[in-house]
C-alpha cells in the first residue's frame, strides 16, 4: 500500500472516520439513490437461486449468463427438480456456456442438497464452502445475499475498486495481495448490511469503477487515492500473465447415410464428457498441401459414406 500522509476525515461532531467507513456509507447511499443496474437475482433471498446464479457467473459475463439463469430457473424451479433431471438434459441447457466442470459440480451439489440435506440449503459459511464447486467468493456471496452473514465478496470488480481507492500496488494475484485485499474487504464491510453492501460494491465496479473508469461521475473521486494521483488506469496490478497455448484439433467427420460417428470425451481435459467427432490433435496446422486438406473440407465420398475433414485452432489457458 502506498505510503504518505493518511487521510482521516473529521465529522462535525469532532469524531474521525477511516476512509473505508466513509466509502461504505457513500456507497450505500449511491446504491439506494443512483444504482440502476438490474439483474433478475438482485435482492433474491432464495439460496438455491443465488447459488445457481453464482455458479453460472463464474468465468462468465453477466450479459451472457442472464439467459442461462432464466432458462435454468424456468426448467428447474427448485433444487429437487435439478437433482432429479438427467445429466444429459442439464448439460444440454448449459450448452455454449463453457467451463463444463461447473455443470458437473452443479449436478453433484444439487443431488447432495436434495438427498442428503433433504432440500435444505446450508445456512452457515463453512457448510456452504464445503459444497462442490463453491469457493470463498461464491460462499461469501451466498452467505451474505441469502442470510446477510458478514462475509465480504472479493471478485474482479472489488479488487479493482479497492486497489484504486486505497492506491494499493501489491499484485492482486499474489499471496500477499490476496491477504491484503481480503483483510481490507472484510474490515470495510458493514456487518449489518453485508448483502446490500456486497452487491453495491460489485455493481459500482461494473458501472463506475470499470477497467476504464468513469471518475468524473464517481461519488468518491474526491477521496480516491489513485484518482488524486492520476494512477487509476494503472491499477489493479497483476503479477502473472495468463499463459495461452495453441492446440490444433483436427476433426474427421464420418457419415453413413443419415448417421454421423461421434464419441464421448473421457480424458481429464477440456470438454470432459461431451461428445465430438473423431479427433486428431497435431502440434501445428496441416499445411494447405497436405493430402487431408481440401478447401471444401471434403475428403472422400463412396456410395452413401462420406468423410469430411476440418481443422480448428484452439487457444487454452
Amino acid at each position: 500500500m502506498s505510503t504518505g500522509k493518511k487521510f482521516v476525515p473529521v465529522h462535525k461532531n469532532g469524531k474521525s472516520e477511516e476512509p473505508g467507513g466513509l466509502f461504505a456509507k457513500r456507497l450505500l447511499i449511491w446504491n439506494k439513490n443512483q444504482n440502476t443496474r438490474q439483474m433478475p437475482w438482485k435482492g433474491e433471498k432464495d439460496p438455491y437461486k443465488i447459488w445457481l446464479s453464482e455458479i453460472i457467473l463464474q468465468q462468465t459475463r453477466v450479459e451472457q449468463g442472464l439467459k442461462y439463469y432464466e432458462n435454468f430457473i424456468r426448467t428447474f424451479p427448485d433444487v429437487h427438480a435439478l437433482a432429479k433431471a438427467p445429466a444429459e438434459k442439464v448439460f444440454k441447457l448449459w450448452e455454449g456456456l463453457g467451463y463444463y466442470s461447473r455443470c458437473r459440480n452443479l449436478i453433484i451439489t444439487a443431488k447432495f442438497i436434495s438427498k442428503d440435506l433433504k432440500g435444505n440449503f446450508p445456512k452457515d459459511f463453512e457448510s456452504i464452502l464445503q459444497l462442490k464447486g463453491v469457493g470463498n467468493y461464491t460462499a461469501s456471496a451466498i452467505a451474505s445475499f441469502a442470510y446477510n452473514l458478514p462475509y465480504a465478496v472479493l471478485d474482479g470488480n472489488v479488487f479493482r475498486v479497492l486497489s484504486r481507492i486505497f492506491d494499493i500496488e501489491t499484485p492482486i494475484d499474489s499471496t500477499e495481495g490476496k491477504k491484503i485485499f481480503s483483510t481490507l474487504a472484510q474490515t470495510i464491510l458493514p456487518p449489518k448490511k453485508a448483502g446490500e453492501y456486497n452487491q453495491a460494491i460489485m455493481d459500482f465496479g461494473a458501472v463506475i469503477c470499470k477497467p476504464y473508469p468513469e471518475c468524473k461521475i464517481c461519488f468518491f473521486s474526491d477521496q480516491c487515492k489513485a484518482y488524486l494521483k492520476g494512477k487509476q488506469d494503472l491499477l489493479p496490478v497483476k503479477e502473472k500473465k495468463i499463459k495461452i497455448r495453441e492446440r490444433w484439433l483436427n476433426y474427421l467427420i464420418l457419415k453413413n447415410k443419415d448417421q454421423v460417428l461421434i464419441h464421448q470425451r473421457t480424458s481429464n481435459d477440456i470438454w470432459q464428457q461431451l461428445f465430438e467427432f473423431l479427433l486428431i490433435e497435431t502440434e501445428k496446422a496441416f499445411p494447405s498441401a497436405h493430402p487431408f486438406f481440401f478447401s471444401s473440407n471434403r475428403i472422400k465420398t463412396k456410395r452413401n459414406r462420406t468423410w469430411f475433414f476440418m481443422g480448428k485452432k484452439l487457444r487454452t489457458r
